[in-house]
């Protein structure tokens, strides 16, 4: 099965860091389902040009979590997620971005009034866009 995990090896953050971050969001999102057989941490790693130890590192985070589970001899699968769980993600994912919206809008002396107006204008443009 082919993953949408993309890798910016020009960024600051670990490499183990940017594929697990959208691995966890595809899961808890429902992109890719509970039953679901990732490929072989080997296989993924090749995929990605990746170390397999990078790989192993986010297989284990992700089950340490209760996100995946490994059968021995089967492979690693998706495990089931709780609406409750998928709702926690959205809310702090989400919100952790419009803190740092708002962070830098500060440090512009964007006044409150203005940051609404232009995060509106966002809203609807994003949203129209995708329909």
């Amino acid at each position: 099965m082919w993953i949408p995990v993309q890798i910016n090896e020009n960024s600051a953050e670990p490499l183990y860091h940017q594929i697990e971050t959208q691995l966890r969001s595809l899961i808890i999102s429902g992109v890719i389902t509970e039953g679901t057989l990732l490929p072989s941490i080997r296989e993924f790693a090749g995929d990605l040009k990746c170390s397999v130890i990078t790989v192993r590192r986010v297989y284990q985070d992700l089950e340490n979590e209760g996100l995946l589970r490994t059968r021995q001899g089967t492979g690693t699968f998706v495990s089931h997620v709780g609406d409750g769980a998928m709702e926690e993600y959205k809310r702090e994912t989400v919100g952790k971005a419009l803190e740092s919206a708002v962070d830098i809008a500060r440090s512009v002396h964007c006044s409150k009034d203005e940051l609404e107006q232009i995060f509106m204008e966002i809203v609807e443009r994003k949203y129209r866009e995708k329909d």
